[in-house]
């Protein structure tokens, strides 16, 4: 097999992504297999609630009602085979709204459905047996709205060793999709550790669509035409080793950075980056930019996995509603400010005079003055601010009272205030994640196709530590190169010396940064200590810091731990997921040799 390409095309980052995906791909004659990634802990807490309100929910509607009305008779004349996570925590009924919609095109594709991860049946007993978040410390609640284990790729490769067209899962890793193919087209088996970590970098660089071929990329100037961007093709060999493409007269860019970006995006370690067939180590990774159109990457290591799946989990925690007012004019953040505050000051007194209860959370935020910046904000001097109020009780009455008494500001308070149209707020529930570790031993999984159950056999106990050997430090210049006797240090925005991506895992803010130039990454080390980024985020962070060094593409990784409200649906933050703070961290002043700053500028 050593000749042998195997061609995936990315769909899909996220459920809602764009309808343009799944057909430019499959209109490139460049793939065999078309894979798509809807699922993450905010969209599950969503398919959690839609499937309480209505049983035979559940699933990405998008992926059957959009992405396969456009592809399925495409797909089936080219014999791309499709694998997607569209199942969500109803993958049969996915299956079968996807079987209907086959049928009314004439057409009898083979779907298999991957069923195992739903682990909901055995949370009273982890609850006896005092399992608790593996975050928080919090023990299980008594009642949960769904509780998923983050299965692997062996399933989704014996569905497709067994013929199936399409592979539809529920909860499994992200890059599961993308290593499942891989999995069934070399053969690799549960020891090829380093092939399963090549394969699952392969899909953890497309798993989230357009991420791999421009977008978010820091130097968003350089990416041509957002409106018809490409989406991510990867061409991989039997040695886990693959090229980064799109398919051809597409917009986006191709470029070693942004896949950089995109590998460093929510890995956390690095050197332990714990997926459910594999440890894997990305810090040896090399990304060469082959042509203009072209990326290399290669050289991920892999170890044994854990003896344990992550699982996601999501409960009912009460209720809540943001109400949300913009005020023009002089002082509008002051003005902004004391809205809000007024706003909470009168709704609390009501629930006084009730009976109700106060608030459980309350958060009041403000937008255009940039208070994400925190303490380093340049202006509070905007004219025009909006006020963002999101409340949380455990009463839906009580937000139904918050919700009427928003509207009221127009005519009350501040001069300048105005509303977006679009009628009065809701309350919506409260959804609740959290996530624990589960024994692989008591996750049956199973694979059904055309009527028949195949039994997955429960993957081989591993060693309960999966880390690798510990990180080297970098490579350090001479204090002569960064603080030079004698010459003056000026101040330039980190900017202009790396680039950076970044993203989250529950409460935890992932900041991946990468040196514009190899020789810069011991200056980057130098100024980018972990005490130095808590301080530039104290307004956020209220966890350690910790940092890691990836050899192979002269970066590194930053985690700040409990910087996200709770992170995902449990904070009321306007960037639960910390999109934005890759872009703070990179207007932050960085001291730099004059000689280099001048350097820099040429």
């Amino acid at each position: 097999m050593a000749d042998k390409i195997v061609k995936i095309g990315g769909a899909s980052g996220f459920w809602g992504d764009s309808m343009v995906g799944a057909p430019q791909l499959v209109a490139s004659g460049m793939i065999d297999y078309l894979v798509f990634d809807y699922l993450a802990e905010t969209t599950m807490a969503i398919l959690a609630a839609a499937r309480a309100k209505t049983p035979e929910m559940g699933y990405a509607t998008d992926f059957v009602d959009t992405a396969m009305r456009q592809v399925l008779p495409e797909t089936m004349r080219r014999g791309i085979k499709v694998i997607a996570n569209a199942g969500g925590i109803n993958p049969q009924g996915c299956a079968d709204a996807l079987q209907t919609l086959a049928a009314s095109m004439n057409l009898s594709p083979r779907i298999a459905v991957v069923e195992g991860d739903d682990v909901s049946g055995l949370m009273a007993t982890l609850r006896e047996e005092g399992i608790r978040d593996m975050f928080t410390g919090e023990a299980l609640p008594p009642r949960v709205l769904s509780a998923n284990a983050y299965l692997g790729a062996f399933p989704v490769a014996r569905a497709l060793a067994a013929g199936a067209d399409i592979v539809i899962t529920g909860r499994g890793v992200d890059s599961a999709v993308t290593l499942g193919a891989l999995i069934h087209e070399f053969g690799w088996t549960p020891e090829d550790h380093d092939r399963l970590a090549g394969g699952s970098l392969a899909g953890h660089i497309i798993e989230c669509g357009c991420q791999a071929t421009g977008g978010l990329f820091t130097d968003w100037q350089r990416v041509p035409d957002w409106a018809r961007i490409g989406y991510p093709i990867i061409a991989c060999a039997d040695d886990g080793s693959f090229e980064l493409t799109k398919p051809a007269g597409t917009g986006g860019l191709i470029d070693r950075a942004c896949v950089i970006e995109q590998m460093l995006y929510e890995i956390g370690d690095p050197g332990a980056y714990l997926l459910p067939d594999v440890s894997c180590d990305f810090r040896s990774v090399t990304v060469e930019q082959v042509s203009s159109e072209r990326v290399r990457v290669r050289g991920a290591q892999g170890r044994a996995p854990t003896a344990t799946y992550k699982v996601s989990a999501t409960q009912l925690d009460g209720y809540r509603c943001a109400g949300t007012t913009a005020i023009v004019g002089i002082d509008a953040h002051a003005k902004a400010r004391r809205t809000g505050e007024a706003i909470i000051a009168r709704t609390r007194g009501i629930f006084q005079q009730i009976g109700l209860p106060d608030y459980t959370s309350v958060q009041i935020e403000l937008f255009g003055c940039e208070s994400l910046y925190g303490a380093n904000a340049r202006t509070q001097a905007a004219r025009e601010v909006m006020v963002r109020v999101v409340v949380d009780h455990a009463d839906r009455k009580a937000l139904e009272i918050f919700a009427r008494e928003i509207s009221p500001a127009g005519t009350s308070w501040s001069p300048g205030t105005t509303m977006p149209a679009g009628g009065r707020s809701s309350p919506s529930p409260l959804i609740k994640p959290m996530s624990f570790l589960l024994d692989k031993a008591r996750v049956p999984v199973r694979v059904r196709l055309d009527g028949t159950t195949i039994e997955i056999d429960a993957p081989a106990a591993a060693g309960a530590d999966a880390r690798g050997e510990p990180q080297a430090a970098p490579p350090v210049s001479p204090a002569s190169w960064i603080d030079p006797v004698g010459e003056p240090q000026v101040e330039i925005p980190l900017v202009r010396l790396a680039w950076a991506r970044s993203g989250d895992k529950g409460n935890i803010s992932n900041i991946g940064v990468i040196a514009r130039r190899p020789e810069w990454l011991s200056l980057l080390w130098a100024r980018l200590t972990t005490e130095t980024v808590r301080a530039y985020f104290a307004h956020m962070v209220q966890g350690p810091v910790e940092r890691f060094y990836l050899p192979g593409t002269a970066s590194l990784n930053l985690l700040m731990h409990d910087a996200l409200s709770g992170g995902g649906p449990a904070s009321a933050r306007f960037d639960p997921l910390g999109k934005g703070n890759a872009q703070i961290l990179l207007d932050m002043p960085i001291r730099v040799p004059a000689s280099l700053a001048t350097q820099i500028s040429q």
